[in-house]
């Protein structure tokens, strides 16, 4: 019995037919894989204002005492007086819980002489309060109280607001809306649609606070009738948003 082996050659154009599509897969997976399939975006802002009356003023004031020969005397002055504008504050109907130190110091002084060089003079003693005053009206009245009793120095007089959050709220609402508004208008001109919300961003939110000067540097009390006129006035809460929208 005859053993025959067949063989069988392919044909000629196979591996040539093989060759050009896996180039052909292999080309077009190439531009599959370069599409930019993100969707598109826009980005717009918008601003809310709302604008209030204040309802805190916050007062700065103190002493500052005159050199002494030892630190000892220029704290028990300091002292004195600071309990004495304390106990003149409080009589005005603000509670304890309003009345905070602001700033303390006891420093030495010198003099400076040709020969001797710098020489201990003495030390003076320094020390301020901050006031929240929830009354408006009761401003001129608390600030001549601490003079009275005696305020020799004062840094400002700030009106503002016990809970901003409320009106930033409000402005943030109206921040919102313009912005919307925006995205809709741009997404019409463009000839596209408004899609998903995508980015939300809040910044420069805050209020100015009207500060003013006070008095400085006086000495004694002041009378009522020269307190000045101190009006809060209004206040403007502002708020910042950025949003990111998906259109199609």
């Amino acid at each position: 019995m005859d053993e025959r082996t067949l063989f069988l050659r392919p044909p000629v154009w196979l591996p040539i037919a093989v060759a050009l599509i896996a180039g052909g897969m292999y080309v077009m997976g190439k531009y599959v894989e370069k599409q930019d399939f993100s969707p598109v975006m826009i980005t717009v802002s918008g601003d809310g204002h709302v604008f209030a009356v204040p309802d805190i003023a916050e007062l700065s004031f103190g002493v500052q005492t005159q050199s002494k020969r030892e630190a000892k005397d220029a704290m028990e002055i300091l002292s004195e007086r600071m309990k004495a504008i304390f106990t003149a504050v409080k009589k005005e109907g603000i509670p304890e819980k309003d009345i905070q130190t602001e700033q303390f110091s006891l420093h030495p002084v010198y003099d400076w002489t040709e020969r001797g060089g710098r020489v201990l003079k003495g030390y003076e003693a320094y020390q301020s309060l901050r006031v929240k005053v929830r009354d408006l009206d009761m401003v001129d009245d608390v600030l001549s109280a601490a003079t009275n009793a005696g305020a020799n120095q004062a840094g400002s007089v700030q009106f503002t607001m016990d809970d901003p959050d409320v009106l930033k709220s409000v402005a943030r609402e109206e921040a919102i809306k313009e912005a919307q508004e925006k995205a809709k208008v741009l997404a019409k001109d463009l000839g596209l649609r408004l899609g998903k919300l995508k980015g939300f961003n809040e910044g420069g939110g805050g209020y100015i606070a009207m500060t003013m000067r006070a008095m400085d540097g006086v000495g004694g009390g002041i009378e009522e009738s020269a307190s000045p006129p101190l009006p809060a006035g209004e206040q403007k809460v502002t708020v910042s948003v950025t949003l990111t929208y998906e259109v199609k």
